[in-house]
């Protein structure tokens, strides 16, 4: 079967011999090539270069036998084309031009219709990557959630206790849905033009779900998701990622989301028993294996497989993202186990 129908077939939960694989942060640092064109163009440079971005995304599918290409891109795309720029802190971490205090700026951020042409790199490095791949791989397009940006842009950058986020939230909920309306609007927008570039599924990254309280979760990100899903064309496959959201997995599988992508600290079988049976899941080994070894991961990755011997709607995955320290050998291995898992 060719790599694009079985991620396709996975997402719409057909019964396979196998499930399709991909790995978040597949292009990236542990890659030496990667490394190689990063010494000569920035992060930032790579990202606005459609013929340097199509080759990082490119990059893990020459080496290894990946059912799926991600675009190379960032989710702060979406703030930088509202006008709020971003950079990265030498120390680490995400700094943003300028931090969001006020309605006024919220009020003075770009329309969502200036999305197609602020962000028409990312959509030629979609029709280049489209030509490229031929049929033969799944191509996904993402983004990040409402509520994800909103906390980078209140923040001014990367955070360890989003405190100011929270106090918008709770203080000020006009403000806040403004911001959050403006930008479920604008993702809408750039989802809809990766969809017309060629991605055939987008995955849309709640990486910060898990740090507002419980009982607002739905108000503060997941009704966002759900009305951001709705703008998209129905059945179109849609994939969630919400870290360190397990207790909200029912009402995230309510979305329009066709695939819950779920972090390590799940029990992948747990899930997929506890779901709709048209719901997919994606997963979700822990990241961390990646920097042991081949034995190890071998070990880990067959024990996850077994746990999910006879279901469908499974696309194999990590539970967060791949990490610089992740050993080629090891990616191999779980290459290698999950493509001859039998």
């Amino acid at each position: 079967m060719v790599s694009r129908d079985r991620f396709l077939a996975a997402c719409a939960c057909t019964p396979l011999d196998r499930p399709p694989l991909w790995v978040m942060r597949q292009a990236g640092r542990y890659l030496p090539e990667y490394r190689a064109l990063k010494a000569k163009s920035s992060f930032l440079e790579m990202v606005r270069t459609p013929a340097l971005a199509t080759e990082v995304t490119l990059q893990p599918l020459r080496r290894f036998a990946l059912d799926a290409a991600i675009l190379f891109s960032d989710i702060l795309v979406i703030p930088e084309a509202l006008g709020q720029g971003y950079r990265f802190r030498d120390e680490g971490g995400i700094a943003m031009e300028y931090r969001l205090d006020t309605r006024a700026q919220v009020d003075a951020l770009a329309p969502a219709d200036a999305v197609p042409a602020r962000l028409s790199y990312v959509a030629e490095t979609l029709r280049l990557l489209k030509r490229e791949l031929a049929g033969q791989k799944a191509l996904l397009g993402f983004g990040g959630s409402p509520w994800t940006l909103a906390t980078y842009m209140v923040e001014g950058g990367s955070s360890d206790e989003f405190e100011r986020i929270k106090q918008l939230f709770y203080t000020d909920r006009a403000t806040f849905d403004a911001l959050l309306e403006k930008l479920t609007t604008a993702l809408a927008t750039y989802f809809r033009m990766q969809i017309e570039a060629g991605a055939d599924a987008i995955q849309i990254f709640d990486s910060w779900g898990g740090i507002i309280a419980g009982p607002d979760y739905e108000a503060a990100s997941l009704q966002w998701i759900r009305r951001l899903i709705a703008e998209l064309p129905r059945d179109f496959p849609v994939i969630l990622y919400a870290k360190g959201t397990a207790p909200h997995l029912a009402s995230q599988a309510r979305t329009g989301a066709r695939v819950l992508s779920v972090d390590w600290t799940c029990d992948l079988s747990v899930v997929r028993r506890s779901l709709p049976a048209d719901i997919a899941v994606q997963g979700n080994l822990d990241p961390v294996l990646l920097n042991t070894t081949p034995d190890i991961v071998r070990r880990e990755t067959g024990r996850l497989l077994e746990s999910m011997r006879g279901t469908a709607g499974h696309v194999f995955n990590l539970g967060h993202g791949i990490l610089p320290q992740a050993k080629i050998e090891n990616v191999q291995a779980l290459v290698d186990t999950v493509t001859t898992w039998k």
